[in-house]
């Protein structure tokens, strides 16, 4: 499954996923950081296919930033990348991806009583934006 996509590639992935994880969870910081965290993980970890395979564990992911600037500056071109990998993979595993990462904004913003707050509607936006760059 994962065997076709090097080391690095697999890397980029789940950097884009667990760093979504993260800066949806930094969006959320006026509401309930750890719950919108912890909805998004579990919607993540329920992805199937290679991108499930990839984003099991978080071997290899590196986000650091003592901003959630600094860790937009690592996500955002890793989310692009890691559907211009899976495009180049496979398609159906980079629409896989692009679901995944819709499905864990989601569930964070469930996580929100009464709608995403402003901040996580903008971080949503910013987000999509680089899944289809």
């Amino acid at each position: 499954m994962t065997a076709s996509l090097s080391t690095q590639d697999q890397i980029t992935v789940r950097t884009a996923a667990y760093g979504v994880v993260s800066l949806l969870s930094a969006a959320g910081l006026a509401g309930s950081a750890h719950k919108i965290g912890t909805e998004a993980g579990l919607a993540l970890v329920a992805a199937t296919g290679t991108v499930g395979h990839v984003v099991a564990d978080a071997k290899g992911v590196k986000l650091k930033g003592k901003s959630t600037a600094e860790l937009a500056d690592q996500v955002f071109p890793a989310i692009t990348e890691s559907v211009r990998v899976l495009e180049a993979h496979d398609p159906a595993e980079a629409e896989n991806f692009r679901s995944t990462i819709r499905i864990v904004i989601e569930a964070a913003n469930r996580a929100h009583k009464g709608g995403p707050s402003p901040v996580m509607a903008d971080m949503t936006r910013k987000i999509e934006d680089a899944l289809a760059a």
